[in-house]
């Protein structure tokens, strides 16, 4: 029997997210440092989208101004990547993921600073509600890991960042090419700042046929791929739906981690129960905040993994 459009779309939403749960396994299976990983991921989207003529027609018909605005917010998008996997290499990918689902909190706090509207009480009992959580998680790592947690909760606060910045410019572009536009100012900026940042030897390593593998596997599959298939979910699902899923993408993560590396060895059930109240509080949020059936901005889906900051 067929699945219907709506039901095809449900499934796809969650195929995506479960792709960008991937993206914290990988980062802890590649041996490259981060800033090598995030510039190669980086790069290699962008060779692909660069071979796409609609690309190019999207860029010629894009203002200079929007097209600088873009690229701003591709510089944080490739510091939330950057902090992203340092933290996984600092900590783990459960710790990173966890990290990441505090997201919402800091965009209900940025947001209204950005788009410049009214602040909401909720938004603040949505932060106050996740501090619990955090505290149990700082309690439930080894002490060798709260770097990782530091730098993990830095990565957050940049995808409210960029997310409040590209729901500000919605549907003002195609969304591929305002994908490649940010993507393709995240490579220059991390290629300015390589030689500013302590290295041992060259600041970009070529990556060996393992890791190789793996970006490619990183690119392709777990961004592009996903990107793709949300871009074609979005036709059919509602916001509310989008959101919802997508603020499950750290569950799958520390799932994933639980199953294919191990992780629940490093950490202590406390651990566990913090992210359990830090998911649960940003998992209600969509159901005290649902506002009807607006799409989310495709254009924050190429470069957040959705994180679920519709």
């Amino acid at each position: 029997m067929s699945l219907s459009a709506n039901a095809r779309a449900q499934v796809q939403v969650h195929v995506c997210v479960v792709l960008w749960g991937f993206t914290a396994i990988l980062g802890k299976l590649i041996t490259l440092r981060a800033l090598s990983l995030v510039w190669w991921r980086m790069a290699l989207v962008v060779l692909v989208l660069g071979m796409l003529p609609p690309v190019w027609r999207g860029v010629r018909r894009m203002a200079p101004r929007l097209v600088v605005a873009y690229a701003g917010i591709g510089v944080l998008v490739s510091v939330h990547w950057l902090t992203f996997y340092a933290a996984i290499k600092l900590a783990n990918a459960s710790v990173a993921a966890t990290c990441i689902a505090i997201a919402p909190v800091f965009l209900a706090l940025v947001e209204p600073w950005v788009a410049g509207r009214r602040f909401e009480p909720r938004e603040l009992l949505l932060g106050a509600g996740v501090v619990p959580g955090v505290a149990l998680i700082v309690g439930g790592i080894p002490d060798d890991m709260h770097a990782g947690l530091l730098v993990g909760i830095v990565s957050a606060l940049f995808v409210a960042l960029f997310g409040a910045g590209n729901k500000r410019l919605a549907g003002r572009a195609d969304p591929m090419t305002v994908t490649a536009i940010e993507l393709c100012a995240g490579v220059v900026f991390l290629s300015l700042l390589a030689p500013l940042l302590p290295h041992a030897g060259a600041a970009f390593v070529l990556p060996d046929a393992h890791d190789a593998a793996l970006l490619l596997i990183l690119s392709m599959a777990c961004t592009l791929l996903p990107f793709a298939l949300a871009l074609d979910a979005l036709r059919h699902v509602s916001a509310f739906s989008m959101q919802i899923a997508t603020n499950l993408e750290p569950v799958y993560a520390i799932l994933l981690a639980i199953v294919l590396l191990g992780e629940q060895r490093q950490l202590d059930a406390v651990f566990y129960v913090g992210g359990a109240i830090v998911l649960g509080v940003v998992l209600l949020h969509p159901l005290l905040a649902r506002r009807g059936p607006r799409k989310p901005a495709a254009e924050m889906l190429g470069t957040c993994e959705a994180k679920g900051i519709d």
